[in-house]
């Protein structure tokens, strides 16, 4: 079991490495530099350049969703270290793992919907991401280590859908177009691009989740829900920090 655990968590941290670094790309680098190009330019470059980096992007974030989800197997279903000491298994519990797993399906109603504003997808996005803490943690009863991680995992799992459902479809087809020498589906590249944004902004609460298991002092509701109010500030700041970045 220890050698399985170090093995995933070392997939796991690779491919999330490789994953989130091209989202950064993507969103920071990327996104700023395309505007730049002529069509011409983008004819050429866009064809070579985007399919390398979306296989890697993609796979990248099936294999550290497969390897996380199998951590969560290993060490809290089985390691008897998903409650705290009045919690255990029954309907909430049955609710926090929907809330994480098939709740993409709430996520893709309420931004296709209430979240569909920007500002009201921050300021939305936090109220309901901090409610699911709470529930996690006060009616479920999962202990500070597992409730933590199984917010990285709603996160993670809103990102992979997106991914492979909405971003990878979406820039397959903008590729195309492009290669043509044609102008993409403005719908289309507004897809990919709210959906990239948005994995952006659930990443940095995500590494925290990941990293932080240990970090008593935010083993209450309140403490990480202000972790994901500040990370997605951060990540807010940065977005307006890169438009400023210009090249040579």
């Amino acid at each position: 079991m220890e050698i399985l655990q170090s093995l995933f968590r070392w997939i796991h941290v690779v491919a999330g490495t490789l994953w989130i670094g091209h989202l950064y790309f993507f969103n920071w680098v990327n996104a700023n530099f395309a505007a730049t190009m002529d069509g011409e330019t983008k004819k050429k470059v866009v064809p070579e350049l985007m399919p390398r980096a979306l296989y890697f992007f993609r796979w990248g974030a099936a294999w550290t969703w497969i390897t996380g989800l199998l951590l969560l197997l290993l060490v809290y279903y089985h390691g008897g270290i998903m409650f705290n000491p009045i919690g255990a298994w029954g309907p909430r519990a049955i609710v926090a793992l929907v809330l994480v797993f098939p709740g993409v399906y709430i996520y893709e109603i309420l931004v296709k919907t209430i979240l569909k504003n920007p500002k009201v997808t921050f300021w939305g996005g936090w109220i309901l991401a901090s409610l699911v803490v709470y529930f996690f943690a006060d009616i479920a009863h999962l202990s500070y280590r597992s409730y933590a991680i199984h917010l990285g995992a709603m996160f993670g799992s809103f990102m992979a859908f997106n991914v492979w459902y909405r971003i990878w479809p979406a820039q397959r087809k903008i590729i195309a177009a492009v290669k043509a020498g044609q102008a993409p589906d403005a719908a289309v590249v507004a897809l990919a691009g709210t959906r990239s944004k948005h994995n952006t902004y659930m990443s940095v609460p995500l590494v925290f989740a990941m990293v932080s298991q240990h970090a008593t002092w935010a083993a209450k509701p309140g403490y990480v829900s202000a972790v994901i109010l500040v990370g997605w500030a951060v990540t807010f700041w940065i977005y307006g920090k890169a438009k400023t970045v210009k090249g040579f």
